[in-house]
């Protein structure tokens, strides 16, 4: 049997509708992400992960917590599953951004890969922090069950990068808050079951 590495997001949080680069900004789960967390929780209970791994933000933190509390696994933290930094962008509003940075906002959307923010970082530094995840992913034995709770942009990078295909195709995928993602782990091999699994939610 393989080894099964789930990736969720964490839950609702402010910021995420109405829309801010939210990034290294440590804001907690909403009451709706409190919610979400719960039922992922409930989700991953039949079949616990053996090892929990997140985010050092607060947000993806109580996500895991909740997972934990039901599983009886408790979450260790990970840097490298920590969010994209915005540098100067971090907390601004779309429109800020598009008043400010009307061309690196236009950049942002169509060429993602592109751009580094001011002061912050890019895609490609992502990249690599995904890169030390799906390693360190390897190094489990035959048939553990492993959790990672991250963020919307972290889990596009590693999705990207489980799939073969360019940074240039971030917008390509979605990532739903608490969302299940679900990869099997075969020697060398990936294989990616499940994508943007927001089922446990309805």
């Amino acid at each position: 049997m393989p080894t099964t590495l789930l990736i969720a997001r964490h839950g609702d949080v402010e910021g995420i509708s109405p829309e801010r680069f939210r990034g290294h900004q440590d804001v907690p789960l909403t009451l709706l992400g409190d919610r979400q967390a719960g039922k992922l929780a409930r989700a991953l209970a039949d079949s616990p992960p053996v090892k929990i791994f997140t985010s050092p933000l607060v947000r993806c933190k109580m996500t895991a917590q909740a997972v934990s509390d039901l599983c009886g696994t408790e979450p260790k933290i990970v840097d490298w599953l920590e969010d994209i930094d915005y540098g100067d962008w971090q907390w601004k509003t779309v429109e800020e951004a598009q008043r400010e940075s009307p061309k690196m906002l236009e950049l942002w959307y169509s060429a993602p890969h592109a751009v580094r923010f001011p002061n912050g970082e890019s895609l490609q530094d992502v990249a690599v922090r995904a890169a030390d995840a799906l390693r360190f992913a390897k190094s489990f034995q035959r048939e553990e069950r492993i959790l990672y709770v991250s963020h919307d942009t972290v889990i596009r990078v590693l999705l990207l990068q489980l799939l073969g295909a360019p940074l240039s195709s971030y917008w390509r995928l979605a990532q739903g808050p608490c969302c299940i993602n679900e990869v099997t782990i075969r020697g060398d091999g990936w294989r990616v079951e499940r994508v943007n699994d927001t089922a446990h939610l309805e």
